[in-house]
């Protein structure tokens, strides 16, 4: 029998440890980032900064609308200047031209990538498998921008095996993944994947299918399910399972990362 085990681990504070480390190291005292108007990430940087002592900036993909959503105005609580960018912008965001532009407009600062996915994130996540005490064969996250599916996948154990869900379509977050572990480690591993068949039609597609189901399991277990990510990690494994595509009696760990 196929036994499933949800952990509760926020894995923003996991990719901003050894982000806030090298700011610190740097000196620096504005940390920059970018995000969609939802982003925890926003939310989280906004967070540690204040609570670490550094000013924040948040790059937001799109037009500011007014009211701002809660996760906006949260950030704005937390002392973080918020500055909007158009997408044809954004899409550019790593280029060294919008860099300078953005050195220009708010001076130096300690950039973290959008959704916090570098080597620093990476190092930060492999910490998570080490810290569970559940034996188990099989490790599920959701997966948005890779970093913590990288990492997990670094620290596991000889025969255990990561699964990552994507939130997002187009079959690229593979590539992702394996360059952040390219980047980290000068290797990709391959006790790891990401399942594509899941994400119900892209990033913030909540189908009334995947309502339904975050609102009967999130009933059930006695938490609110997260419907960008986390439902759809828990779709995906509870599919999984009855199709038979896991072990007999294999032990799974589904990491939810955030709600």
């Amino acid at each position: 029998m196929t036994e499933l085990t949800l952990r509760f681990d926020g894995n923003k504070p996991r990719k901003l440890k050894y982000n806030l480390a090298a700011a610190r190291q740097a000196g620096a005292s504005t940390l920059l980032t970018f995000g969609g108007a939802y982003s925890n990430h926003i939310r989280a940087v906004a967070a540690a900064g204040r609570a670490e002592g550094f000013a924040t900036i948040g790059v937001i993909r799109g037009e500011e609308h007014l009211p701002l959503n809660e996760s906006l105005a949260f950030a704005i609580g937390q002392g973080m200047q918020l500055t909007y960018m158009d997408r044809q912008t954004y899409r550019a965001k790593d280029s060294a031209e919008v860099r300078r532009f953005l050195e220009r407009t708010f001076g130096e600062f300690f950039l973290i990538p959008e959704g916090g996915s570098n080597p620093a994130a990476v190092r930060g996540c492999a910490e998570l498998p080490g810290e569970i005490a559940e034996p188990f064969d099989v490790i599920c996250c959701p997966v948005g921008t890779g970093g913590t599916l990288a990492g997990i996948a670094a620290g596991l154990g000889r025969g255990q095996r990561a699964i990552g869900f994507a939130a997002l379509k187009g079959g690229f977050l593979t590539g992702e993944v394996a360059e952040l572990q390219r980047q980290t480690y000068g290797e990709v591993f391959d006790n790891w994947h990401v399942e594509d068949d899941y994400h119900f039609g892209g990033y913030a597609k909540v189908p009334p299918e995947l309502d339904a189901f975050a609102a009967r399991f999130g009933a059930e277990h006695g938490f609110e399910v997260d419907r960008i990510y986390v439902a759809k990690m828990l779709y995906g494994i509870t599919e999984m399972i009855a199709a038979g595509k896991f072990a007999a009696g294999a032990r799974i760990i589904a990491v939810v990362t955030t709600g």
